[in-house]
């Protein structure tokens, strides 16, 4: 890749097509893991990947996709076995190729959707990685969740040497199936160094074109496309478009800025042969200048207007946070961070240092309990680079450090960790010698920190200046150097953070002078103000400094803020969370507190049907909305259960029966391992007091009819993810409708559509677990 003044000049690479695709039309029988056949029939491997090649491939994909030791266990054969035959075959056929090894998700929903722990992910796919060295470069494809692929890419970085291509699978909403946003996306792949991004899978051509345009003005980075030759037609299996229509797609994607194009599901070395013309042609397209960012998976921030941040996550001088830390009272934390955020917070510092507790250990655990509930992205603060490192190997997204300093043994400790996780840093003016006195002096600290930054590759827009807010009380000179120091960082386009409040500590009437301190440091250019948020004043101060800096278009966030106050308004004092409230938000222990109090008053049914399914119901109506997401659904799911667990336990107390709405089987069909759409129904229908009996994946019709037989079950929900295992959904139906009283089914997956439902006699058609509620509904209402 070649960098001219604002533009990026790469050369086009032809990738390979699906590989499925041609395993079907070799004849072959093929096993339920499918890399099996780089040791059963390595012959056809060898064949296709000859086939690809010699349609233009310059780059083939390995047999490698799913090659995890968690899917070859019980196979007699090892991940070593499997994945060095795949890659020695895909040599052997493609000798003039660069030999990719393919990494595939895991098919487990990653904490806190589900179980399966970053450090479980990390473990899978460093062993895949670990046995497939001798291929020429790693590829991670067909990626839905975030945190997932971090895992898969830490793992490939720290286990070789090998460059790294990443693509995640979009969907028509521009997000990923667990919600992840494109620029979150791009955030935190380019933070973590990856060679080249993009997409496969998902979509056909068409659907990519304007992802592609989007991320070619998010990164600089060569940009993958790799789609399906068009949509799958279920009762088929076959896709819409042919090799000659994909190409004509396919030069929308590389006028949008694809430099990295092939072919995913439905394609075969025909339309490889048609889009080989690209091959070695110059791509030109505009550079992306760096600018500061940080994000999460469901929102990005570009750092070009003001964000505060959260201060309230800190134990300093909180006995109630430091009771929290000592017993690991995470919700209490957890219930910051949301009222931090519902005042107004866009990022939120979290400090949890505090004598006789893990700081790293604390530190990992309250990052991944945050980023269950709370979208906003976090400043992890620290002075112990071991506690900055465990957090920032676990945040889900692109995180910040707080922080590094122009002392040596702070940037030697820190600027890698902020390099190795692509995190930005706030950068404190002051070194070995302390504070200087006056703003020139922290100036030039801020200086060497830029320089010793870029010697490790590390940008200046990474970088977030505090020139250190000392107190009026004991330094009244200080804080015109402060804002003097505030003000040149502005002028040269750096970010800059203060922590506010400590200009008033030991004054009487600290929030006026805060509040005034606080409209001087903005009016000099103050990017990032750390204070309490839950104070009004300074919000509105915050509120009315973005409309005079013209950061609020319209004056629209203004008149929200201000347009229906009154003098007079005075925000209840709430000391208790409402169920409901609870449950939404996902606090788990409020949620337990209130339903205790909710059946000191109300049935055990009552609490059920008037509270618990009410704020299950708002949830599902925000994620049909799109103003929730898979996250934070589950999290409210989880929050439900504990609701559960508690009249369960009271029933059980009093002598009564427990709440049951009826009983659902649900099963992934034979030949078929995916279960992560399963499982979320699962949980949605459990909280909604439904007995579900979970039969797993890879279930054989007789299995599924066995069990509803003997549990009288009216309900049957069927998954399936490849078009493959459908006619096993078929079968499974067919058998179910032979017996005496035959139960209404449902079915779900990728592959399906209303039509074909409707053509293999299923009764419902279920695009997702609300979906599954409603139809639950449908069924137990009506018995």
């Amino acid at each position: 890749m070649e960098r001219k003044e604002n533009t990026v000049i790469e050369t086009i690479q032809i990738l390979d097509g699906a590989t499925g695709t041609m395993i079907q039309k070799a004849g072959i029988d093929v096993p339920k893991i499918p890399e099996l056949l780089n040791v059963l029939a390595p012959e056809t491997l060898i064949a296709i990947h000859e086939a690809y090649a010699r349609a233009g491939s310059q780059i083939v994909y390995a047999n490698t996709f799913g090659a995890s030791p968690m899917k070859l266990e019980g196979t007699g054969y090892t991940v070593e076995d499997i994945v060095k035959a795949g890659v020695a075959n895909a040599r052997q056929g493609a000798p003039a190729c660069l030999v990719a090894l393919d990494i595939g998700p895991l098919g487990q929903l990653m904490e806190p959707m589900g179980s399966f722990s970053f450090e479980d992910a990390y473990a899978q796919f460093a062993a895949m990685v670990k046995a497939g060295n001798d291929a020429d470069l790693i590829v991670i494809e067909t990626m839905s969740d975030l945190l997932e692929t971090k895992a898969a890419v830490l793992a490939a970085k720290e286990n070789s040497e090998l460059p790294v291509y990443v693509t995640m699978s979009f969907e028509e909403n521009g997000r990923t199936f667990t919600g992840c946003t494109l620029e979150s996306m791009a955030m935190t792949l380019e933070g973590l160094g990856v060679d080249a991004l993009g997409f496969n899978c998902s979509i056909g051509p068409d659907g990519m074109v304007g992802l592609v345009k989007r991320l070619a003005r998010l990164t600089s980075l060569p940009i993958i496309a790799k789609p399906n030759a068009g949509l799958p037609d279920p009762a088929t299996g076959a896709y819409t478009m042919d090799a000659d229509s994909f190409a004509a797609s396919m030069e929308q994607l590389v006028e949008a800025g694809a430099s990295r194009i092939g072919g995913c599901c439905g394609t075969d070395p025909s339309f490889i042969e048609r889009i080989a013309r690209w091959k070695g042609e110059p791509l030109e397209r505009a550079d992306v200048p760096s600018q500061s960012k940080v994000c999460t998976p469901l929102m990005a921030l570009e750092l070009n207007t003001i964000h505060p941040v959260g201060e309230r996550i800190n134990p300093t001088g909180k006995k109630r946070f430091q009771q929290a830390l000592l017993e690991e009272d995470l919700d209490y934390i957890v219930s910051i961070a949301l009222a931090q955020k519902e005042a107004g917070a866009q990022i939120l510092d979290v400090n949890v240092g505090f004598p006789g507790v893990d700081e790293v250990d604390m530190m990992r655990k309250v990052v991944k309990k945050l980023q269950s509930v709370v979208d906003v992205p976090l400043l992890l603060d620290s002075s112990n680079p071991a506690a900055l490192a465990a957090g920032a190997r676990v945040y889900n997204g692109k995180p910040a450090l707080n922080s590094v300093s122009g002392e040596q043994a702070k940037l030697d400790a820190v600027l890698p960790i902020a390099k190795k996780y692509g995190a930005s840093m706030v950068a404190l003016t002051l070194d070995e010698r302390g504070i200087p006195a006056t703003a020139n002096g922290r100036i030039a600290i801020a200086e060497r920190i830029v320089e010793r930054a870029k010697q490790m590759g590390i940008d200046a827009c990474e970088l977030w200046f505090d020139p250190l807010t000392m107190t009026l009380s004991a330094q009244p000179a200080q804080a015109q150097e402060t804002l003097k120091a505030v003000e040149s960082f502005s002028k040269r386009g750096w970010k800059t953070v203060l922590g506010v409040s400590n200009i008033s500590f030991g004054l009487p009437q600290r929030p006026a002078v805060t509040r005034v301190f606080l409209a001087q440091a903005l009016a000099a250019g103050l990017t990032m103000p750390i204070l309490n948020v839950n104070v009004d004043a300074y919000m509105d101060t915050i509120a009315c400094a973005r409309l005079i800096r013209d950061e609020d278009p319209n004056a629209k966030a203004y008149i929200a803020r201000f347009g229906g106050r009154t003098m007079d308004t005075v925000a209840p004092d709430k000391k208790t969370v409402d169920l409901q409230v609870a449950i939404v938000k996902g606090l788990d222990q409020e949620a337990k507190d209130a339903a205790k109090r909710a059946l000191a008053s109300l049935s055990a049914l009552d609490v059920v049907e008037k509270e618990l399914i009410p704020a299950l119901d708002e949830v599902g109506n925000r994620y049909e909305k799109g103003t929730l997401f898979l996250p934070q659904l589950l999290a409210a799911a989880q929050s439900a259960q504990a609701v559960f667990e508690v009249v369960k336990d009271h029933l059980a107390n009093t002598g009564q029966a427990s709440v049951k709405k009826g009983k659902i089987v649900l099963a992934t069909v034979q030949g078929d391992i995916h279960d992560i759409g399963k499982n979320i129904v699962k949980t949605v229908l459990e909280n909604y007091g439904y007995d579900v009996i979970d039969l797993g994946r890879d279930v054989a019709p007789e299995t599924v009819v066995e069990a509803v037989a003997r549990h009288g079950v009216k309900l049957v929900g069927l998954s399936a993810l490849m078009t493959t295992t459908l006619p096993a959904m078929q079968e499974t139906i067919r058998q179910l409708h032979t017996l005496d009283n035959p139960p209404k089914i449902m079915v779900g997956g990728a592959v399906l559509t209303p039509a074909y439902a409707r053509d293999m006699q299923a009764d419902y058609y279920s695009k997702d677990a609300q979906d599954g509620v409603r139809i639950a509904r449908e069924v137990f209402d009506h018995e």
